[in-house]
């Protein structure tokens, strides 16, 4: 699985975070141990105090296990990666918390440690941290027969993608994907050698070339939003310049701009609000559909958990009977009656715990099955709603061009 780590402060700001379910279909605090406190927010509020007796300013280390999309990562393997990774990184016995995280049919974990030696009053050394979990990471790719990904093979090949939160959200308000806007710019530069012919390519798929104020070279489209050129097509503006030549022969951003909505008729500006409400309605009625499936799962783990612990307490209840007390007790004691039957005790609980974890990643697996069913559906009909749009800015473009 992907290993990503940091070292961090503010153990309060990080317990909301990894509590909130507004980015979340479902969250669990799975564990929470070496701390007073049984509740994140006071746990870590607990680290946070301690923290406050030393120098240490990033006093925890946080990070997230994301295993492959297809497989089926049962709670237990989890937990040993988490015990790998601690003895890796010499957090042996140091407080720590699990929470799991489920999304878009996938599940991840976030686990956190307190970096604070309390007997010391010092921070733990996280020296070399990242080469030491990619050792952890490859391991148990092959531990668990996962295919490995090409970044973890050679880190020269590690996607080069990256974005922005300026770049999500310009994606999000013209209702695409950063990547494919990014793709549709790079087939133009690869398929251009000057800047005429980008000219010609950004005006097919729907865009036109500019001069930015800042950002040098820039693409606009038929909406006005502006973007850099370097940034989406993924090159240096030195190789811009070395390919269109000087800026200044093109016309400014807000010029063209201003063009853009001059020439929108009634009728073409009627045609693209109709493409985009239905693309609109697409989008809504999928997620309609995901937030139905999320309520349901929902029910079914508050009515299988509850009922895990209604049985949980009877039978801790029959354990504890089983242990004499009194002068019977006394004289279990002398006869090592008391040591078997807490040696059952504590081999049934074990048991216990092992049944109703398995019992509970049983449901989450059949959840997840039907969530990713659900999220190709989705991908399939953002996909077609993407392509409208896309489709949408190159007919823009031709009538705009046509006028």
């Amino acid at each position: 699985m992907i290993l990503k780590a940091k070292e961090r402060g503010n153990a309060p700001q990080l317990a909301r975070y990894l509590m909130a379910e507004r980015d979340n279909e479902h969250v669990e605090l799975h564990e929470v141990r070496g701390f007073a406190s049984d509740d994140l927010i006071g746990a870590f509020h607990e680290v946070d105090a301690i923290a406050r007796g030393t120098r240490c300013q990033n006093y925890l280390f946080s990070m997230s296990l994301n295993p492959p999309e297809d497989a089926d990562v049962s709670t237990d393997v989890f937990e040993q990666a988490a015990d790998e990774i601690e003895r890796k990184l010499g957090l042996d016995d140091q407080p720590r918390a699990i929470v799991f995280h489920e999304k878009d049919g996938r599940r991840h974990a976030h686990i956190v440690w307190s970096r604070i030696d309390t007997e010391q009053m010092r921070a733990i050394n996280m020296s070399h941290y990242k080469s030491k979990l990619r050792d952890v990471s490859r391991k148990l790719y092959l531990k668990h027969g996962w295919d490995m990904p090409r970044g973890l093979e050679d880190k020269r090949l590690r996607d080069p993608l990256n974005f922005s939160r300026e770049e999500w959200q310009q994606a999000r308000r013209t209702g695409l994907d950063p990547r494919e806007l990014k793709a549709v710019i790079q087939k133009a530069w690869a398929a251009s050698d000057n800047m005429a012919s980008l000219e010609q390519a950004l005006r097919e798929r729907g865009f036109w070339l500019a001069r930015g104020d800042k950002r040098g070279f820039v693409t606009i489209d038929y909406r006005g939003e502006v973007y850099s050129l370097a940034r989406y097509a993924g090159v240096k503006t030195k190789d811009l310049e070395d390919r269109l030549g000087d800026r200044d022969r093109l016309r400014p951003a807000e010029e063209i701009k201003a063009e853009i909505a001059q020439r929108m008729t009634r009728k073409l500006k009627e045609l693209i609000k109709d493409v985009e409400k239905d693309a609109q309605r697409r989008l809504a009625t999928i997620d309609l559909r995901k937030a139905e499936m999320i309520a349901r799962h929902q029910d079914e783990r508050a009515r299988l958990w509850a009922a895990l612990e209604k049985r949980w307490e009877a039978e801790t209840h029959q354990r504890a009977e089983r242990l004499p007390k009194g002068v019977s007790g006394i004289w279990h004691r002398l006869t090592g009656r008391y040591a078997k039957v807490k040696a059952q005790n504590e081999q049934e609980t074990l048991q216990a715990y092992r049944r109703d974890q398995a019992e509970k990643d049983a449901l989450i697996f059949k959840q997840l099955e039907q969530r990713q069913s659900l999220q190709r559906d989705i991908r399939q009909q953002r996909a077609i709603a993407r392509e409208e749009l896309m489709q949408l800015r190159e007919d823009v473009a031709r009538r705009l061009a046509s006028r």
